[in-house]
């Protein structure tokens, strides 16, 4: 069964770090572009990061030079790095999969095929 569990949300102050993992069971996440995703109460779900197979990257603006996206193939997991955190990044966060060709680059907007169930990142002092 193809599965992707988050993990490594909570509560945190203002301008802490936390770090999400998203580790794939029942497929190889080396053919996958994933990307981290979020939803806030009462706002729609939008993207904040993916890495393509290559490990190149894409960031919303909103967490530009705060959050890093990264992977590990061998463990089959996705990282983000969440710095300087703010109340306003409070929000369920997701990750997602979606297979791509090796040299394409990743986008936000792809239609992702894999999803988790989400992890809860709270900033509040």
């Amino acid at each position: 069964q193809l599965q992707l569990v988050e993990s490594g949300g909570g509560l945190v102050q203002p301008g802490g770090s936390l770090r999400l993992s998203c580790a794939a069971s029942g497929f190889t996440l080396d053919d996958y572009a994933i990307g981290w995703f979020r939803q806030a109460p009462g706002k729609e779900r939008e993207g904040v990061s993916c890495i393509s197979r290559l490990r190149s990257t894409n960031y919303a603006d909103s967490v530009k030079g705060r959050f890093t996206i990264s992977r590990d193939n061998a463990k089959n997991t996705v990282y983000l790095q969440m710095n300087s955190l703010k109340p306003e990044d409070t929000a369920v966060y997701y990750c997602a999969a979606v297979k791509l060709s090796v040299f394409r680059v990743c986008v936000l907007s792809y239609p992702y095929d894999y999803w988790g169930q989400g992890t809860q990142v709270t900033v509040s002092s």
